[in-house]
């Protein structure tokens, strides 16, 4: 059997099932309650008025009419939360910075149900909400209560209806206001002191130029004391084209100022040619990194980088991680970095565990490791940045960055066909590698269009590196400098209750070679051409769960970066299409 067929009976399955759940699952705005076994779950959305996703709220659970803490979560950065907990009468508290709170008071949770709420906070600020309409708003107890709640500046949205209230009112909200930041502070100790955790686990099948396999992502997170946590994440696969790797990340918070996270992983990067020879090559790597908190709005980054290879070479990387960002006012953000990249970032998926992403790769092109006096040469990619992001209403805002790479002993895996070699039917491959630097700027713009649609674009321009037409002739003169331009435009969309679908589209013309992503850090998906992610909420059947399913489909017309002259073809071959279904649990 044919990997095409073999790869098409599991895709069609999930896609099936993908239509049964879209048509069958109804999820209502207020509460759904399953019957099943086991603990109750609560979960659901935090947004703001404009339906826009609050990143890091929290969501904290009360025995009703009393301040007894039972359960606090934080959500994800897409908003969501998740808590499973014993049938009872709660208070439901949901906060945000730069928000007002809300509180669903008499939730009664029966037993072996699922509840699922969707929150609206109001957007305080600008002169709109209670504390800013107080005579003493100017008072030191008001100024010190304002300056530890100060807003991020990607939560910019300002609420539409200004509050007026009478002296008496005034009274009884700012007792309220006093008793939630009470209940916060009682929640945010408790949950140091009992949260036991999340473990998230994704299987998939998947299949792309080098045929199919099946594989699995895990990742799990678990508190060791109030400050200490540890990350367990791996991948594993049927064959040699899954990706496999391991990592653990411990993060330790000393004090209120400082985050110290070290990581370290080891990845199977495959085999490589030595001598007519196929010999294995893994590389290890380590970071250290200290987030340091200034002052309010001001963070420090520093950290080390250190990375080597084992098997079939010895080389190594460490460098220096350094960044700077200052929010100027609540709209405004400067940064400036400086970082060393030695993985292509093809990330397969990301997934949030509390307040933390792991990030799973694509399996590695080894025909991207660059060979050098017969050993793989690490790749040592260097970036210093400088950018400036801008809230520009409720709904949108700009980013604007200036970047200047330097890459050394960077592979790439190119296929070459002269046209006097016509007559034969393959490409050859063949392995060059990449020195020199780059210069450019981009610009990035995000809007949200409704509750459920929003867009980005972003241009990026400068000079870098292109194939050389001389290259088809001459191998040894694959590169070749110039002006370089690139896009990207992005749709996201909330198609009903549990379905979201992403949308993105890369085009960068005259086979422009990138050792960094001009949109570094910015993307989700690095893929050329047309990419599409569909992901589609499973109920869990009365279990403790969050389940979804996902349809992920990288390139999906297949576009390869070429150049042609009267001499042949020379193509760029890694990122080629790859698609995937899975269907990952969270508990």
């Amino acid at each position: 059997m044919s990997n095409k067929s073999f790869l098409k009976l599991p895709i069609t399955l999930l896609t099936t099932m993908f239509a049964f759940f879209v048509l069958a699952n109804e999820t209502k705005a207020e509460v759904i309650v399953e019957k099943g076994s086991g603990l109750a779950v609560i979960k659901g959305v935090v947004r703001d008025k404009a339906g826009k996703p609050i990143s890091k709220a929290t969501v904290a659970m009360f025995r009703n009419g009393s301040s007894k803490l039972l359960k606090q979560v934080t959500a994800s950065r897409k908003g969501r939360f998740f808590a499973k907990i014993v049938p009872g009468t709660y208070t439901i508290l949901a906060v945000a910075q730069g928000f007002n709170p809300v509180t669903l008071n008499k939730v009664k949770v029966n037993r072996s149900a699922e509840l699922v709420y969707g929150f609206k906070l109001e957007r305080s600020g600008l002169g709109n909400t209670l504390p800013e309409k107080r005579v003493d708003r100017s008072s030191s107890k008001w100024r010190i209560r304002a300056n530890n709640a100060r807003r991020s500046i990607y939560q910019n949205q300002e609420g539409k209806n200004p509050i007026a209230v009478e002296k008496a009112e005034d009274k009884l909200i700012a007792k309220v206001d006093e008793d939630t930041e009470a209940r916060i502070g009682i929640a945010q100790e408790d949950e140091k002191r009992t949260r036991k955790g999340q473990t998230a686990i994704e299987t998939f099948v998947a299949g792309n130029r080098d045929g199919s396999y099946t594989g699995v992502n895990f990742a799990t997170v678990r508190p060791i004391s109030e400050r200490t946590e540890i990350i367990f994440a791996g991948q594993f696969g049927s064959n040699k084209s899954a990706p496999k790797r391991f990592e653990t990340i411990v993060n330790f918070r000393p004090n209120d100022k400082h985050k110290l996270r070290l990581k370290g992983s080891i990845t199977e990067l495959g085999k490589v040619k030595i001598n007519d020879q196929d010999e294995a090559l893994a590389q290890t790597s380590f970071q250290l990194l200290d987030q340091w908190k200034v002052r309010d709005g001001v963070v420090l980054v520093v950290g080390v980088d250190y990375s080597k290879f084992h098997g079939a070479g010895d080389d190594f990387s460490i460098s220096p991680r350094l960044g700077f960002q200052i929010d100027v006012d609540s709209r405004t953000r400067l940064r400036t970095a400086y970082t060393t990249q030695t993985e292509t970032p093809t990330w397969q998926r990301v997934i949030e565990l509390e307040d933390t992403q792991v990030l799973f790769r694509e399996p590695v092109a080894i025909q991207d490791i660059a060979i050098e006096n017969e050993k793989p040469v690490m790749a040592k990619n260097r970036r210093l940045e400088f950018g400036v992001e801008r809230i520009l209403d409720r709904r949108s805002s700009v980013e604007a960055n200036v970047f200047f790479d330097a890459v050394t002993g960077r592979g790439v895996g190119l296929a070459n066909l002269p046209f006097e070699n016509l007559g034969r039917n393959h490409f050859d491959d063949l392995n060059a590698t990449q020195h020199g630097k780059a210069q450019g700027m981009r610009v990035v713009y995000n809007r949200r269009l409704n509750n459920f649609i929003s867009t980005a674009a972003g241009y990026s321009f400068g000079n870098g590196q292109k194939l050389s037409d001389d290259g088809i002739s001459n191998p040894a003169d694959v590169f070749d400098s110039g002006f370089f331009q690139t896009f990207y435009g992005q749709l996201d969309a909330d198609v009903r209750p549990g379905t979201s679908v992403r949308t993105i589209f890369r085009l960068s013309p005259k086979a422009t070679v990138f050792a960094i992503d001009p949109f570094q850090g910015r993307l989700a998906i690095y893929d050329p051409g047309l990419s599409v992610i569909v992901t589609q909420n499973l109920p869990s059947w009365g279990l403790p769960i969050d389940a979804e399913a996902v349809l992920d489909a990288r390139n999906l017309f297949d576009f390869q970066n070429d150049i042609r002259s009267e001499n042949g073809v020379l193509k760029l071959i890694s990122r080629r299409s790859i698609f995937r279904g899975g269907i990952l649990v969270r508990f």
